[in-house]
């Protein structure tokens, strides 16, 4: 492939990519004679469509063109589009549908290029019917090399009103221009956006409070202090004083012992003064 085919290629994909959003690997529904005229040449399809294309791709193929291959009795050609994934059309197999009616359900949805496919066919016809539907990519077969329509004109619509969108986006939207607004409008849509506040008094913040004074905190009297150490004292001089009297009625009762039996009581080192 020319260096500058290359490049016109490259910048129609990028146009189908950013408009339509399309993405790799592209899906490809190819038709029969396509499949044929490539069979016939010795033409490896799938290359040749990685090379137009310039990225991975997903040959499909739909089950009214198989049913015309197989009446063909091509078996070089059906067994190259058996290897191809399978499109459900839901057409009958039994009364299968002409490529162009078949390939024109599929891929033309309500006027637009639902599945994002790319289309690779030999048909005029079928060409010429789906460049009406913007955003659809058309590959056909030019003697041995393989071709990519330029944009239609349906595509060239949209992707000139998508970047009209992209100019009036943002700071250059009209509605910032100076025109004058309804200012209930505007209020309205306020009152909307605000938040619902919440109703009642507020709570004070816990880490502002200052913590309460408990009553054990609270510091102890001079005057409670120096009760507490006298009790104390008194308490320690009645226990002495009760000691000393039970030690005397010991020593008397012993006294009073010897006294009857006619012996002298020992003198104990604890009554020598």
């Amino acid at each position: 492939m020319r260096q500058k085919r290359a490049k016109s290629y490259r910048k129609q994909m990028l146009v189908y990519n950013h408009t339509f959003k399309f993405r790799e690997p592209y899906q490809v529904l190819v038709d029969d004679q396509l499949v044929t005229e490539t069979f016939t040449s010795s033409f490896d399809l799938v290359k040749g469509l990685k090379r137009t294309l310039q990225a991975e791709v997903k040959p499909m193929i739909t089950q009214c063109c198989m049913q015309a291959l197989y009446e063909t009795n091509n078996q070089g050609a059906i067994g190259a589009a058996k290897e191809f994934e399978r499109r459900r059309c839901n057409h009958n197999p039994k009364e299968p549908k002409s490529a162009l009616e078949c390939l024109a359900s599929v891929v033309d949805v309500n006027g637009k290029n639902k599945h994002r496919y790319v289309l690779a066919t030999q048909d005029i016809e079928i060409r010429r019917r789906l460049r009406r539907v913007p955003g659809v990519p058309l590959v056909y077969m030019n003697r041995s090399v393989m071709v990519m329509e330029p944009l239609s004109s349906a595509s060239e619509k949209v992707s000139r009103e998508m970047e009209k969108q992209k100019l009036y986006k943002g700071l250059n939207d009209p509605k910032f221009a100076g025109i004058v607004h309804d200012e209930k409008d505007e209020q309205g849509a306020e009152s909307q956006n605000k938040p619902k506040k919440r109703k009642g008094p507020k709570e004070p913040n816990p880490l502002s409070m200052k913590k309460k004074k408990t009553e054990d905190s609270k510091p102890v009297s001079t005057s409670s202090s120096a009760s507490a150490s006298a009790s104390a004292s008194s308490g320690k001089k009645a226990s002495t004083s009760e000691a000393d009297d039970s030690a005397t009625q010991s020593k008397n009762r012993r006294r009073r012992k010897h006294k009857k039996s006619g012996e002298e009581p020992e003198t104990s080192p604890d009554t020598i003064q």
